[in-house]
């Protein structure tokens, strides 16, 4: 029997989003949702349809497809079938503002949304979200510390028992899927970001973890080819003295951690890919020390990037010209969550934010070096979700 979201999971969700509009725009009336992933938040099944959110009244889930899916779900109070945005028009009153999610709601589906429901203007409601689902309760980060075991697990014991001479990036990528199902990820990492494709994340051997992507992310990776810049390469294989990059999502009932491990397989690194993997688990370890309520993530990252040499800097959060101006993100039933530990993000945190923080440095002909985990901010700086091992773990023969 597969969980559900408790009722007063949903309840708490919904006063708090009231809440934030009441804060960020007084004046709003009404809010529909359509994203899945938000959908999920707000009412517990991922259904296709609408959720629409008044300021005075209760909200309504009008679902197309599966209705009957949705009732077995889901707890959420009101839940009525439509065959198009007409019905739910119907009983609904259009005001001349709606609020929606911009970021992700496209031209086509706006046009078809504004036929039925024919206000004036549509403003953005992503900003919000974002904070409310910024912020997590007991119930979801029990569900995360769920999945930081699991990867954890997997990627400190299992990924070891994985590499052997001569395997291919594929191949090793498609035999660590199983592994982390069978230990209890639900099967699929999800982004925000539009247009993104992510299979589990990104794995490279050697230099191939330094190669460009679209990614907006510190690692590379080959990938499949050109069509498919996704889980590997068939080509490049594992050889001794090579730097092995694992960077993957994993996820328990919807919600993710994100972690990455580091081996070295039959060999040892160069001196300079050594010490900068340890600076860059440093780093990570200041920012979890400074993960606390009431700073902010634009002060974590002055702090830590005012703090580095420039000789340092090259190479740092990236590779080349390509390199990110962020050293973490927030995570949540998404990889890519809102607040960034970037500039520009002067909210404070506050307690139950979970955070991945990745700090990592591309190393010419190595590949890249560096750590990930996820945390939660607490009074006392970050609690680790996903474990301690410093990563540059030894694999295979000697």
């Amino acid at each position: 029997m597969q969980s559900r979201v408790p009722s007063s999971e949903l309840t708490s969700r919904m006063a708090r989003f009231r809440a934030t509009m009441d804060l960020t725009d007084p004046e709003w009336a009404l809010a529909a949702i359509v994203s899945k992933v938000t959908l999920y938040y707000f009412t517990g099944t991922m259904q296709e349809g609408v959720l629409l959110i008044p300021r005075d009244g209760e909200a309504v889930f009008w679902v197309r497809r599966s209705h009957e899916r949705a009732l077995a779900e889901s707890r959420f109070p009101d839940i009525r079938p439509m065959e198009s945005y007409r019905d739910a028009a119907a009983a609904t009153a259009v005001p001349a503002t709606m609020h929606m999610e911009t970021e992700v709601v496209t031209l086509a589906l706006l046009d078809r949304f504004r036929k039925h429901f024919p206000c004036a203007a549509v403003r953005p409601a992503d900003r919000q979200i974002a904070a409310v689902r910024a912020v997590k309760s007991g119930y979801e980060l029990s569900l995360m510390e769920k999945a930081g075991a699991i990867h954890r697990h997997v990627l400190e014991r299992r990924v070891p028992e994985l590499l052997c001479e001569g395997i291919s990036e594929a191949a090793f990528t498609s035999s660590l899927y199983p592994v982390l199902v069978e230990e209890g990820h639900h099967g699929t990492v999800r982004f925000g970001m539009f247009d993104t494709e992510i299979l589990l994340g990104q794995v490279g051997f050697g230099e191939s973890s330094l190669y460009p992507t679209s990614f907006n992310g510190p690692g590379g990776c080959y990938g499949m080819s050109a069509a498919v810049p996704l889980l590997g390469s068939r080509e490049r294989t594992l050889k001794k003295g090579d730097l092995v990059f694992v960077d993957v999502g994993c996820g328990v009932d919807g919600y993710h951690t994100d972690k990455t491990m580091t081996y070295v397989y039959s060999g040892t690194l160069p001196d300079e890919a050594v010490a900068a993997h340890a600076a860059c688990v440093r780093i990570q370890n200041e920012m979890a020390a400074m993960l606390r309520p009431g700073t902010t993530p634009a002060e974590i990252y002055e702090t830590i990037m005012g703090g580095l040499e420039p000789a340092f800097l090259e190479n740092f959060m990236g590779f080349g010209e390509r390199t990110v101006k962020f050293l973490g993100h927030s995570i949540g039933l998404q990889i890519d969550e809102q607040p960034v530990i970037a500039r520009g993000f002067t909210e404070p945190l506050q307690e139950n934010m979970t955070f991945a923080l990745e700090p990592k440095k591309g190393v010419a002909n190595v590949g890249t070096v560096g750590i990930e985990n996820t945390f939660v901010v607490t009074p006392g700086g970050g609690r680790c979700l996903t474990g301690n091992h410093p990563g540059l773990l030894p694999v295979g023969d000697d």
